[in-house]
């Protein structure tokens, strides 16, 4: 899943940005409101952190210029006052959630994971695929309860798939939502991960389907197969 984190705090944004790359999240970091919305215009994002205080355009007028699209990204915003105003503010310009500095990084990981299910089609904190199960809250998958290893980029990619299970999902599609501006993509990156993740998972019962010149295609199964 991709991420945009819009934070003017250079030492706040680095801290942030490595905790949820460390959770399999790719993630794209701007420091102000302009270059918020011209990444929001431009790129394919399944979040944006968004504070309210930046430099150039304020988060807020991002916020409604992203709605004005007619994008329903989901949208968390922080900012350092939490007034009931600037709450309202927030989450009537189309905002999603809204915490207020300082924070703890559990709470804020908590609420990224609860928008990014929210904006899915697998609003469960778990993802059950016959015998497997991805825990979206530890990042972690389990066969019959016993965790199975995967890489963060082999996670993503299978919770990519399985959040869109039954349906084809193209390589551009993954390549947009699962890498930043920083990430080298190989041209056959996604080839290997899910070469990875077959190895792995098929003797498990997961069923990853290449559809010629289309992309992947996650198998539905029952929980009981």
């Amino acid at each position: 899943m991709r991420i945009l984190l819009v934070e003017d705090d250079n030492i706040l944004a680095d801290a942030l940005s490595r905790a949820l790359i460390q959770s399999a999240y790719a993630v794209d970091v701007v420091g102000d409101g302009e270059q918020a919305d011209s990444a929001l215009a431009l790129e394919i994002y399944d979040l944006a952190i968004l504070d309210i205080g930046l430099p150039g355009r304020s988060g807020l007028e991002v916020l409604q210029r992203l709605r004005a699209r007619r994008s329903r990204v989901p949208v968390l915003m922080l900012t350092a006052f939490d007034t009931v105003a600037d709450r309202v503010n927030g989450l009537d310009g189309g905002a999603d959630d809204y915490l207020a500095k300082p924070f703890d990084l559990p709470e804020l990981e908590a609420r990224v994971r609860a928008l990014i299910r929210r904006g899915s089609d697998s609003p469960a904190p778990s993802l059950v695929h016959g015998r497997l199960r991805l825990d979206t809250a530890a990042r972690r998958v389990y066969h019959d309860e016993q965790p199975v290893e995967l890489s963060a980029r082999e996670f993503a990619v299978f919770e990519l798939l399985l959040m869109r299970e039954g349906r084809v999902v193209s390589k551009e599609h993954m390549v947009n939502h699962l890498y930043g501006w920083g990430d080298e993509v190989g041209a056959n990156a996604i080839e290997v991960y899910v070469y990875r993740i077959r190895k792995k998972l098929e003797p498990m019962g997961c069923q990853i389907r290449t559809v010629r010149g289309m992309g992947y295609l996650m198998e539905r199964v029952s929980a009981h197969d």
